[in-house]
């Protein structure tokens, strides 16, 4: 199967939301906290290893990092106009000063709430690890503004097949009991565990009506 991803490339690194492209188009955010695997999991989905940068330092992403996705992307059914990925900052690294942090909290916040062309949120998240507070904030925040949003296990070849099913089913249940509206899957990056469904959910994002994914945005 054709990856609708292959092609993306680097298109620029923001430190303010004012910096990124023209809001104008179709984007996904990928979030995740530092450690979670992010990077790996864009390179995995985009086929290109070094799409985003992996390091052993986490928290190396400290910008706003646009890709773009080339044609035939088709977005509502038109051709398309700008598609892109956004690698937003990792969050929750200890080493990363208090004033960056606060700094990306605040452009972090900003950009979900006010950028047209998100269409939706790919959340990264460590399966071997109970969602942190950070992973909370961003699924109340997507369930509150009715922002899609798709969580990605990652890490699943850490653990075997029957305990990594068994965390996916238990952080359903959770969502169930917490009202919380996303969809979710196991994922490796390296094993190539859920690659194609993954690519599949990003396209879904982009997909979506830009009225209808977001009711949080101002107008």
């Amino acid at each position: 199967m054709s990856n609708p991803l292959q092609g993306a490339q680097f298109v620029l690194a923001a430190h303010r939301i004012s910096q990124l492209p023209a809001d104008q188009g179709a984007e996904v955010a990928f979030a995740g906290r530092s450690n979670a695997g992010k990077s790996s999991a864009l390179n995995a989905l985009t086929n290109h290893k070094g799409l985003a940068r992996t390091s052993k330092t986490p928290g190396r992403t400290q910008q706003m990092v646009a890709f773009s996705l080339p044609p035939p992307t088709q977005v509502d059914g038109q051709p398309p106009a700008d598609v892109r990925l956004i690698d937003l900052p990792g969050y929750g690294y200890a080493k990363v000063p208090l004033e960056m942090r606060e700094h990306w909290k605040l452009e972090i916040d900003a950009y979900l709430h006010q950028r047209r062309s998100l269409r939706g949120l790919v959340l990264i998240v460590d399966i071997r690890h109970p969602l942190k507070e950070f992973d909370r904030l961003m699924l109340e925040f997507c369930f509150a503004t009715q922002l899609p949003c798709h969580l990605l296990l990652t890490k699943a070849d850490k653990l075997s097949r029957g305990q990594a099913t068994q965390a996916l089913a238990t952080l359903r249940k959770q969502f169930a009991a917490e009202g919380l509206h996303a969809t979710a899957q196991i994922f490796s990056s390296s094993a190539g565990t859920g690659v194609e469904e993954a690519r599949q959910a990003v396209m879904t994002l982009l997909r979506q009506p830009r009225d209808g994914a977001h009711q949080g945005h101002e107008r």
